[in-house]
């Protein structure tokens, strides 16, 4: 046998064996739910994605859920389109075992219940339709202790704001990059945008600021202060939100509230969100772990 067959022979080998070794690693991959959710409070369908684990199909044990909200001008595919590496979300639900749920939040809802607009009404959506939805149709933990809540950007605020409004469904909460002072949003050279944007929820005062005010999250850290949910808040160095971002940890540290907040080198990107993504994972999971 001359060396040149050989190596090619020991090339193609190594070659198969790759193929092989990923199509094993493919069979085994999480497994992705495309939902249709009928919406009662908007009249409408809405969808969700849902991460189940490999190990889901094994047993009949029941898994924590972790709700993962999109950011504006997205929608409910976006964690699992728009990062670097694709397989980034089934990666974490099956290296956690855990169910991962993207619900779908549309354009520019900030995730709130609209008071002029019955089309959107994205609170009672995620609280009232989409968590039933999701533990009468999988094995979830079904109540706080199995439950946590996390978003980037628009979904940072969404994550942040239903989970303070609603603390007995959340066992702890966290924000990627998040708008949490919606207050700013007509302050900045974009406002005119920002009002045409937010039409749809707040409607002919979609310009008067004390909507935004009653609304951010930064205003909430009374209510915050009360419900003594653990919390992750994280932002990129170079995020044009970090600002707001250090107030709230600001007015966290001087009410002496419990949390964990960094900064990291990124932007507002989705590289950023994908490297941010498994530190809230393991955060929330040594806390599932200790309310089992």
């Amino acid at each position: 046998m001359n060396k040149q067959y050989y190596y090619k022979m020991k090339s193609l080998k190594a070659i198969l064996f790759l193929f092989f070794l990923s199509q094993s690693n493919f069979s085994h991959a999480a497994k992705v739910d495309t939902l249709s959710i009928a919406s009662a409070s908007m009249g409408k369908t809405l969808k969700a994605a849902v991460v189940l684990p490999n190990s889901y199909t094994k047993g009949k044990i029941k898994y924590p859920v972790m709700y993962l909200l999109h950011g504006a001008y997205g929608n409910f595919a976006d964690w699992l389109k728009s990062t670097p590496n694709k397989m980034a979300v089934k990666e974490l639900a099956d290296q956690y075992n855990m169910i991962i749920v993207m619900p779908e939040g549309e354009k520019y809802s900030f995730y709130l219940d609209s008071p002029t607009n019955k089309e959107s009404q994205f609170e009672t959506h995620i609280i009232k339709e989409v968590i039933p939805k999701i533990d009468a149709t999988y094995r979830t933990i079904a109540e706080k202790k199995g439950r946590v809540i996390t978003g980037l950007s628009m979904g940072g605020h969404g994550a942040m704001y239903l989970s303070i409004r609603n603390p007995e469904l959340f066992l702890a909460a966290g924000s990627m990059s998040g708008a949490l002072d919606m207050g700013a949003m007509l302050r900045r050279d974009t406002a005119d945008q920002v009002k045409k944007l937010m039409e749809p929820v707040f409607g002919a005062a979609s310009g008067k600021q004390e909507l935004y005010d009653a609304n951010a999250v930064l205003g909430m850290v009374a209510k915050i202060k009360a419900n003594k949910m653990p919390l992750i808040i994280d932002v990129g160095v170079d995020d044009f939100l970090i600002e707001s971002n250090r107030e709230l940890h600001r007015r966290l540290v001087y009410e002496r509230i419990p949390h964990e907040y960094t900064e990291r080198p990124g932007a507002h990107t989705w590289e950023y969100w994908e490297n941010s993504l498994p530190y809230h994972v393991l955060f929330f999971l040594k806390l599932l772990k200790a309310n089992p």
